[in-house]
């Protein structure tokens, strides 16, 4: 939009807050009523795996998205893990423009059929055992402590941010990741935490 003033279309923004807030009332509801017997903590983990900006990356890749992209000239060369960063966006500005004009039961089915039916394979192969659960779990259990996570430097421009985080257990720094969202340093955090510590 900077590169070109007179352009007309808004920016996604404000879609990408409202779909977010869609999946995860969505995929909760279904999670809620499908598995019934399941713990609070497993049905979070199933949740963090579907939700996350790799697997909406991934979906939205299925869906052919990459084809009706507008991008400004330097987001068009970028690959790699900013393209993934504007693709999960993507999906999700598209679920929010999805829901204002079809309404919740268009996008329930939308969601099942594209994103949920992903459910299966997550359980199977175990994908919901991400990092950062791993290591909490092994601080509460051998430390006491809950790890805490905290953002040490960021840079770039909106569409090619790069964050370094730092994990904590009280106040000692037990390891760094970087990433270009704070939920994919945390991550990358999470698994140098856990070589560090060798658990």
């Amino acid at each position: 939009l900077n590169e070109y003033p007179r352009f007309k279309l808004s920016h996604n923004e404000r879609l990408e807050f409202l779909g977010d807030a869609i999946l995860e009332q969505v995929v909760t509801e279904y999670l809620f009523k499908s598995y019934s017997k399941k713990s609070e903590g497993e049905l979070t983990s199933w949740r963090a795996a579907l939700v996350n900006a790799k697997m909406l990356t991934k979906t939205a890749q299925d869906l052919g998205f990459n084809d009706f992209l507008l991008l400004s000239q330097g987001e068009s060369r970028e690959k790699g893990k900013a393209r993934q960063y504007i693709l999960a966006n993507t999906f999700e500005a598209f679920i929010g423009a999805l829901y204002l004009d079809q309404g919740i039961e268009v996008c329930k089915d939308f969601i099942e059929k594209n994103l949920i039916k992903k459910l299966s394979k997550i359980i199977k192969e175990h994908l919901f055992r991400d990092a950062k659960s791993q290591f909490q779990e092994e601080s509460q259990e051998k430390v006491g402590i809950t790890p805490v996570y905290k953002v040490l430097k960021e840079r770039g421009p909106d569409h090619n941010k790069h964050f370094i985080i730092g994990v904590f257990l009280g106040k000692d720094l037990v390891a760094k990741g970087d990433g270009s969202s704070k939920q994919e340093a945390e991550e990358e955090a999470a698994k140098q935490a856990l070589k560090t510590k060798e658990w």
